[in-house]
């Protein structure tokens, strides 16, 4: 397992086509759930939830995808329709992270919202400190009433992005950063 810092300096994304068997074993899924339920969470209100599309859950869930689509656009042609099917099929395992930010009276639902990126990024790192690659991705079918309710979202959730994860079918390549000085600053008070 690689030390923290050379961790968080190598994740890098791979399309999730680009992410092969095997996927993680039942044991390591259990692993990189527990590791992304331990982020902040202000109030320990737990505002995101996990939903696991392996095997054929995949298909199965693609099936409301192209659904959905087909609604959208029904002059679709066969071959749009099938993409669309396989979209939870690329990777061997999708986890999604469902964010189910809600009013409360002490903690903004901001804070709550962010809780979810939290652990649907801490999910990706566990999966790169597994040797696995990930690549996090909402895409059209996230914001769409209709997938979202074939999946069991409830009306208040939304999907705070689909974790796609598997085995790289090759190293990944960097892209550029923004340059530091371009992105940080430091505060030095008022004159």
């Amino acid at each position: 397992m690689p030390d923290a810092l050379t961790l968080l300096q190598t994740r890098r994304s791979l399309k999730p086509i680009e992410l092969v068997g095997p996927g993680p074993s039942a044991a390591e899924i259990e692993t990189l759930l527990t590791i992304a339920s331990r982020v902040p969470d202000h109030g320990k209100l737990a505002p995101w939830r996990f939903i696991v599309f392996e095997g054929e859950a995949r298909i199965a869930a693609g099936q409301a995808i192209e659904t959905a689509f087909r609604a959208k656009y029904p002059d679709a042609k066969p071959e749009h329709l099938d993409y669309e099917r396989k979209r939870l099929a690329r990777a061997p395992l999708v986890i999604a992270v469902v964010s189910r930010a809600a009013p409360h009276v002490k903690i903004p639902e901001w804070e709550q919202v962010l809780s979810a990126g939290a652990a649907a990024m801490s999910l990706v790192l566990a999966a790169h400190a597994l040797g696995y690659g990930a690549n996090w991705i909402t895409e059209w079918y996230a914001y769409d009433r209709r997938v979202l309710d074939a999946l069991g979202l409830k009306d208040n959730e939304k999907v705070a992005g689909f974790i796609h994860i598997g085995t790289p079918a090759h190293a990944p390549e960097d892209r550029p950063r923004p340059p530091l000085a371009e992105i940080a600053t430091r505060f030095a008070g008022r004159e």
